[in-house]
């Protein structure tokens, strides 16, 4: 049923994002001598919540410090609501947008790569109320659909619920936008949601008692979390502009690890959150490598993170992609060379 809702819902967002996408894109690239023809190239660049996570602003760290720019590019940056959401997945489709593209949505038909695991890591917890001390706790709770169905909250709500036995409709999971999350657990909204490091570094201080129950690094180290991906329609007919848009992101995270003090700001002012929790997040993440500084990919990875799909019922059981039909790593690796070839920051080396 609520795999039925999902597909209901990446239908009817095609219309909206198509009409969204034609007001985002710009109308007239820049002049700029150093590009061929004077002109910077447009792309639309999707970002999965809005606002941003800290984990997620390597595109607008991208912007505000000139790298697309550099790569003759002239990103619009579109949030949305979910990166694994029915608005997101219809923008990748529709050849319009490169943004974030999980496994399961090729292997379920949708034709495109993945071109750049952004933050092949992940780097929440699942935050609940004090009274909640096992999965089996969530029985009856309220639960952040955060995104909508089929919404990585949803997802990992649904499958904490599967491993204590429990089924989706044995909790209420509420919709909301993704601003919403810790809000929705602060106001007692929520009995659990997802929370990124900056947002759990805020739930701890605000609201004493809530804790995690899972840890995504801990529970699920071999899962690839966020991985940009283009339809093939857009592959074919901008493969080069997307390699230099993938080479900007590869600086802007290469940026992150190297010079703190001059992304935070930038983190600050994209997420809206306070300068601690940020500086907190940038901390928690630089040290467990959330983001990639090469290409991200890991065949294991990959792999593993598409055996999951298929045993939470995300992918038929008796589709077998293989890593090739899934990853276009050659563009991948020509983004590498095109940002200054493979590095290796802080022991950081995806």
């Amino acid at each position: 049923m609520m795999l039925r809702r999902a597909g209901r819902h990446f239908i009817a967002a095609i219309a909206a994002v198509a009409c969204a996408l034609l007001g985002a894109a710009p109308a007239f690239a820049a002049d700029t001598p150093n590009c061929a023809g004077g002109k910077l190239r447009p792309i639309n660049i999707g970002i999965a919540v809005t606002p941003p996570n800290v984990v997620h602003t390597p595109p607008v760290i991208a912007k505000e410090l000139g790298y697309f720019a550099k790569h003759c590019i002239d990103a619009t940056l579109v949030q949305f609501e979910g990166g694994q959401g029915a608005a997101a997945l219809a923008a990748v489709a529709q050849g319009t947008t490169l943004s974030a593209l999980d496994a399961a949505s090729i292997a379920q038909g949708l034709r495109g790569k993945q071109v750049w695991a952004m933050a092949p890591r992940a780097p929440q917890d699942y935050f609940v109320t004090a009274e909640i001390k096992t999965p089996a706790d969530l029985k009856g709770k309220r639960l952040s659909a955060a995104g909508g169905v089929g919404a990585f909250n949803w997802r990992v709500g649904r499958d904490l619920l599967k491993s204590a036995g429990l089924a989706v409709d044995d909790a209420r999971f509420i919709s909301q936008g993704t601003e919403g999350r810790l809000p929705g657990l602060l106001a007692g909204q929520l009995d659990g949601v997802l929370l990124h490091p900056e947002d759990v570094y805020l739930a701890e201080r605000k609201k004493p008692g809530t804790h995690s129950l899972i840890s995504l690094a801990t529970a699920l180290p071999n899962f690839t979390f966020n991985t940009y991906g283009a339809a093939d329609a857009m592959l074919t007919r901008d493969r080069a502009l997307v390699r230099d848009a993938i080479a900007a992101m590869i600086e802007a995270n290469r940026t992150i690890y190297r010079e703190r003090d001059k992304v935070i700001p930038i983190m600050v002012k994209a997420t809206e959150k306070p300068q601690d929790a940020v500086e907190y997040a940038w901390d928690v993440m630089s040290k467990a490598c959330i983001w990639s500084v090469n290409t991200g990919f890991s065949r294991a990875r990959t792999e593993w993170s598409l055996q999951y799909a298929k045993d939470n019922g995300d992918i038929d059981k008796d589709k077998h992609p293989s890593f090739e039909d899934l990853v276009d790593l050659k563009l991948a690796e020509e983004a590498v060379a095109a940002a200054g070839g493979p590095a290796t920051i802080n022991n950081c080396s995806e």
